[in-house]
C-alpha cells in the first residue's frame, strides 16, 4: 500500500500520508486528512515515492481518513466563510488591546480542533490576554503564528505580473532567498516596480535560472577569447 504526498493547510503544507482501509488515491483527489494539528482538508498531488520524499525537507506525517465527500465540501465551505468572520472578531479585540500586530489571516481547521491567527509584528507581542479572550469566543483552541511578508503573499496572494496564479501559493513550499545579482545576472531590469512580487520583495522565479545563467557566463568565460588573446593574434597576424 502506498503512501502520498498530500498538500494542506493554509500554508499550504506538504506531508507523507498513509491511506486507511488500503485505498489508493489519483493525483488532484480532494481527501480528509489527521495530522499532528486535528482534522484537516487535503489534495494528493502523488505517490510518497523515495525520490518524491527525497526532494522535501521535514515533511508533515498523517493519515488519509477518506475522499472529501459533497457534505465536506459543504462544510469546508461553511467554515471558510466563519473564518472571515472570526477574522473581524480577532480585529475587534487586537484592536481594543492596543497590541501593536497586524492580523493577516485566520485558518479554522476542518474539525474544529484549533483557529491558526496569522499575524505580522515588528516586535516581540505579549498575546496571552488576546488568546484568552479568543478561546473564550470560539470555544477552541487558539494558535497565534508570526509570519514574514513573504509568507503573507502566499496566504493572501492571487495572481502575479505574468498573468498566473502566484509561485508560493502553488508550488512554492520554501521561499529562498533571492538577489539582486540574479536580476543583473539574467540582465533584467532593474526597476524595483518590475522585478518585486505581491510582497514587496524580489521575486521569486528570478532564481529558477539562475544556475543556468551562471554556468552559461563561466563557460563563456572559460571558453570565448579574451581581448588580450584578441590582441595577440592580431600581432601575430601582422608579423
Amino acid at each position: 500500500m502506498s503512501d502520498y504526498v498530500v498538500r494542506y493547510g493554509a500554508m499550504r503544507l506538504l506531508g507523507v500520508f498513509s491511506p486507511t482501509g488500503g485505498r489508493e488515491y489519483p493525483r488532484g483527489t480532494n481527501v480528509i486528512t489527521r495530522t499532528d494539528r486535528g482534522l484537516e482538508a487535503g489534495e494528493v498531488l502523488c505517490e510518497a515515492t523515495p525520490d518524491a520524499q527525497e526532494r522535501m525537507k521535514d515533511p508533515g506525517a498523517g493519515q488519509i481518513i477518506r475522499e472529501m465527500t459533497a457534505e465536506d465540501r459543504h462544510e469546508l465551505a461553511r467554515m471558510r466563510q466563519q473564518s472571515r468572520r472570526q477574522f473581524d472578531v480577532s480585529q475587534q479585540h487586537v484592536d481594543r488591546l492596543g497590541l501593536k500586530m497586524r492580523l493577516v489571516d485566520v485558518e479554522h481547521l476542518f474539525g474544529g480542533e484549533r483557529i491558526v491567527v496569522y499575524y505580522l509584528a515588528e516586535s516581540r507581542v505579549d498575546f496571552r490576554e488576546l488568546v484568552r479572550e479568543l478561546a473564550g469566543e470560539f470555544q477552541t483552541r487558539i494558535e497565534m503564528r508570526q509570519i514574514g511578508v513573504r509568507d503573507e503573499a502566499k496566504l493572501l496572494a492571487d495572481y502575479g505580473d505574468c498573468g498566473c496564479p502566484v509561485c508560493c501559493n502553488t508550488h512554492l513550499v520554501e521561499m529562498p532567498p533571492v538577489s539582486m545579482r540574479m536580476a543583473k545576472m539574467q540582465k533584467a531590469t532593474l526597476d524595483p516596480t518590475k522585478i518585486s512580487g505581491r510582497c514587496g520583495r524580489l521575486k521569486c522565479c528570478l532564481r529558477y535560472e539562475f544556475e543556468e545563467y551562471e554556468q552559461a557566463a563561466q563557460f563563456e568565460a572559460e571558453n570565448l577569447p579574451h581581448e588580450d588573446d584578441e590582441d595577440q593574434t592580431a600581432d601575430d597576424d601582422d608579423a
